[in-house]
């Protein structure tokens, strides 16, 4: 458990431990949740949540249809590469 303060202007020190653990650095936008006997701190996703609905045919591609063959040997190729460059 960490203590900080607020200040006359109503801001408070988010104290370094907690930043570095959820990798919050200058300029995160967060989100203030009032939880009844506290105040929860959340971070603000950049993108709003969307459905395959909203955003589906929105980047063209010309060329040909690619087959169900096609996709899972990219992505079979995708996930090696992946695991290839943790080593």
């Amino acid at each position: 458990m960490e203590v900080t303060r607020l200040s006359s202007k109503g801001q408070v020190i988010i104290p370094k431990a907690l930043r570095v653990a959820h990798h919050w650095e200058a300029g995160q936008e967060l989100i203030a949740v009032d939880v009844g006997d506290g105040i929860l701190l959340k971070p603000k996703k950049p993108f709003e949540p969307t459905t395959l609905a909203e955003v589906a045919g929105c980047l063209r591609y010309e060329g040909s249809p690619k087959s169900l063959e096609d996709m899972d040997r990219a992505l079979r190729q995708g996930v090696l590469e992946q695991w290839h460059d943790r080593r």
